[in-house]
């Protein structure tokens, strides 16, 4: 099963509550590339002596590094928080999304697993979002697929009606950015508004009726300084605006086609140490369960 990453074309921070947290008005999109692969399959386990659930998770791929495989990993909370007792479950992920970039690796896997135990159980569609809101703010998300406005603390997950086929450009550097770190730096700096809006392609005006812009961007490439000079790298390959994806540290750029996306991707990739993808939006929201 195919976890695709989840792309924000604009993320608009909305308020901070009384605990911290901020609320956003996000377009949230779910491309093809990249994407991990989820296999989960029954397996036998010790735990199952003593009446409890054995779930067994290995992680490889290009984008494996200090990827845990252990119950901190989504993907296995995920699994705990579904499979029925006396049940065993083998997980394993081949990652191919870079942790730290801003792309929802993480909450796309676990969004991939409850859709698959959802599926094989019958879970219904409400017990599958209690699990999903329980991870973390993007598994909702993840989990709905397609084209979705996102509000709140990632709550609320409203479906929209995509007007049409998206190329993208996704670039992304060297290094991490802390999405706590960003957030805090956002703070520290008075709680600016991004002023690089990024025009929405014709189509797809009607879709969002905010700018395309990144709240978040500010404060991230305060934090990350080398942020600025990635960032005006890709939009001199791509010949187009880039935009910061999620909290960072990945760049997207919106392409007139898949061709120049491809062409666009492949010239960036090449430079050394820089990974760079062409994916387009997946317009679909994702099969759930029947219930």
């Amino acid at each position: 099963m195919r976890a695709n990453a989840k792309l924000t074309l604009a993320l608009h921070v909305t308020g901070v509550l009384p605990d911290g947290y901020h609320s956003l008005d996000a377009l949230v999109v779910e491309v093809d590339a990249p994407s991990d692969v989820i296999t989960v399959s029954e397996s036998l386990s010790d735990a199952l002596a003593e009446g409890g659930t054995g779930i067994s998770c290995s992680v490889h791929g290009p984008a494996s590094s200090g990827v845990p495989s252990d119950d901190s990993n989504l993907a296995v909370r995920a699994a705990l928080a579904l499979l029925p007792a006396g049940s065993s479950l083998s997980i394993d992920i081949e990652k191919n999304v870079p942790s730290g970039a801003g792309l929802g690796g993480g909450s796309s896997d676990a969004a991939a697993v409850i859709r698959a135990l959802s599926l094989k159980y019958g879970v219904s569609d409400a017990r599958a979002d209690e699990v999903a809101l329980s991870l973390g703010a993007d598994v909702l998300v993840c989990l709905r697929g397609g084209v979705n406005r996102m509000e709140g603390l990632g709550e609320i997950v409203t479906p929209l009606a995509s007007p049409g086929e998206l190329s993208v450009v996704i670039a992304t550097p060297p290094f991490q950015c802390s999405t706590p770190a960003v957030y805090r730096t956002w703070d520290e700096l008075g709680g600016p508004t991004s002023d690089r809006v990024i025009e929405a392609p014709e189509l797809w005006a009607s879709v969002w009726a905010g700018e395309w812009r990144n709240d978040l961007e500010p404060a991230a490439e305060r934090l990350a300084p080398d942020l600025v000079e990635f960032r005006m790298m890709v939009e001199k390959v791509c010949g187009r605006p880039a935009m910061l994806a999620g909290s960072g540290s990945s760049y997207a750029v919106v392409m007139p086609n898949s061709g120049a996306a491809a062409a666009a991707a492949t010239q960036i990739a090449a430079i050394k140490g820089l990974t760079a993808w062409s994916g387009r939006v997946s317009t679909a929201p994702q099969e759930r369960s029947s219930t």
